[in-house]
């Protein structure tokens, strides 16, 4: 079972990956870019303006075109309503293509995904969270999983399957290749049923959070673009649904994952306080996930405080993933202490 993992996370990463480039495909080839305006509207893609009169105004060949105007469709075009696709443009209808394609393969790869952790639980006979290996690939579950309920109730969202295939792409190939660990029987402290608690809660609330990422930073770059910045990463605003759709998709996501982000450093509490006497001990891991709490709450507090501008209050929004990433991350890897279940060396 412990091999079958293994081979099944490799399939995952690739249904991810060829989710991730059938989004790339409609991303750039879809109604919202250029070329896909141009093939969406090919009789109002170029105006010959002045027929046989040349650029500065004097007569020149009759074959020769005039100045070209650009006519390009507005943002709203095919922003994931399959119907918005004008008649004739055969690049669009490719693009939507791709776009389906690009759904379908992404539900693929998640139920690969959860055969993973399945395989792996039967095989170490515990839930499949006993490091950061196990722990990684369970968060990124969730949040493919939320992605798709999203997707399923709004999917004008659609373009957003880009940025989400990739982060599980890039995850997932972290965690194959750098954090990963034979099966081995739970540390002491571990079992408990307060493992199941804590741990679960914390991937579920994680895993959210971890989503609402992706539109606090396309909100953060589609603001930009609106403000004339076009420059990368902000020429990719273009094609992202609008800024106000992102930063309310953020916050929503925000607020519902931190009740249960809030309940599982309780949670934890209490696990400490049965496994070591304490129910608080500063622990490098502890300190991290008060700093997260903290930050998050800071940024549900500046978004409901009506002189904090939304720009602001999403760039704490991404300062409380980066401090989840360090916990993540910089806390097993450089830090050692009584959450040091990490499983590296």
């Amino acid at each position: 079972m412990a091999a079958l993992s293994d081979q099944l996370l490799v399939v995952a990463i690739l249904c991810y990956l060829l989710a991730m480039i059938c989004h790339a495909v409609e991303y750039a080839f879809g109604t919202r870019s250029v070329i896909g305006r141009a093939a969406a509207r090919p009789e109002r893609a170029r105006v010959l303006v002045g027929a046989g009169v040349g650029a500065a105004g004097g007569t020149g060949p009759a074959d020769e075109p005039g100045p070209v105007a650009d006519t390009a469709l507005p943002d709203t075009a095919l922003s994931g309503s399959d119907a918005s696709v004008p008649a004739g443009g055969s690049g669009p209808y490719r693009a939507v293509l791709a776009g389906r394609t690009a759904v379908a393969l992404t539900g693929l790869a998640a139920l690969v995904h959860l055969a993973v952790l399945v395989t792996r639980g039967i095989a170490a006979e515990r839930m499949p969270w006993g490091n950061m290996y196990e722990y990684l690939l369970s968060v990124t579950f969730v949040g493919v999983v939320g992605w798709l309920v999203l997707l399923y109730r709004r999917p004008t969202l659609r373009h957003l399957g880009l940025f989400v295939a990739l982060a599980m792409v890039l995850l997932l190939a972290v965690a194959g290749l750098l954090l990963y660990v034979p099966i081995v029987p739970l540390v002491p402290a571990l079992d408990s049923y307060w493992f199941v608690v804590h741990v679960a809660t914390i991937a579920v609330s994680s895993g959210i959070l971890l989503l609402g990422a992706v539109p606090a930073v396309m909100y953060l770059i589609r603001h930009g673009h609106d403000q004339g910045k076009r420059s990368f990463p902000y020429s990719l605003g273009a094609r992202v649904p609008a800024a106000d759709t992102l930063e309310r998709l953020t916050f929503r996501l925000h607020a519902f994952a931190f009740p249960i982000f809030t309940f599982a450093v309780m949670a934890g509490a209490v696990w400490a306080e049965a496994a070591w006497g304490r129910y608080w001990g500063w622990d490098p891991k502890e300190i991290w996930a008060f700093i997260s709490w903290v930050v998050y709450a800071g940024y549900l507090h500046a978004r409901a405080t009506p002189s904090v501008k939304r720009p602001v209050a999403t760039w704490i929004a991404v300062l409380g993933f980066l401090t989840m990433q360090m916990n993540l991350y910089g806390v097993n890897i450089f830090f050692e202490g009584l959450h040091s279940y990490g499983g590296l060396d």
